[in-house]
């Protein structure tokens, strides 16, 4: 199987089971997009709250802390071309609180694997240039999103 992910610890613990759900979710993301065959690869931090906020300050000038990042490296135009590169080229970088997804989990109800599942479909879809500021296009992310984590069987609880 192709490696289409890089994933780094940053002031936590490395998980196992945190990196098989990831590759499976990344997994089943390019597929449905049709990018399985590409050389893209998608670079993910997982970290704690006060790295986050340092990001999200540094990088978006929102001194809050969140709960993932998004870094896409091409526009939403770009991406039917560079699914035929020949040389592997990173589709963006995804930064996730480990802390908040147990937070989250918590407070909506469901598991720590679904929110973290969401986190990481709700991030690539950022990369591949899909937004939730108008109404029509959030809807439409939300459906691509349950799509994959139904196809997935990672459903509410």
């Amino acid at each position: 199987m192709r490696e289409i992910l890089e994933i780094e610890y940053l002031e936590i613990e490395k998980n196992a089971s945190y990196e098989e759900l990831i590759n499976k979710v990344l997994n089943k993301c390019f597929t449905i997009e049709g990018l399985e065959e590409s050389n893209l690869y998608v670079s993910i931090t997982l970290t704690n709250p006060e790295n986050i906020r340092k990001l999200n300050q540094k990088y978006r000038d929102v001194d809050a802390e969140t709960d993932v990042l998004s870094f896409p490296m091409f526009e939403k135009e770009e991406i039917t071309k560079i699914k035929k590169l020949e040389y592997k080229e990173a589709l963006g970088d995804i930064v996730i609180s480990i802390q908040r997804v147990e937070e989250q989990a918590k407070e909506y109800g469901h598991s720590f694997e679904r929110e973290l599942a969401y986190m990481v479909v709700h991030a690539f879809y950022h990369l591949i240039g899909e937004d939730h500021i108008e109404e029509k296009d959030k809807l439409q992310m939300r459906k691509k999103e349950e799509n994959v984590l139904e196809k997935l069987n990672i459903i509410r609880s």
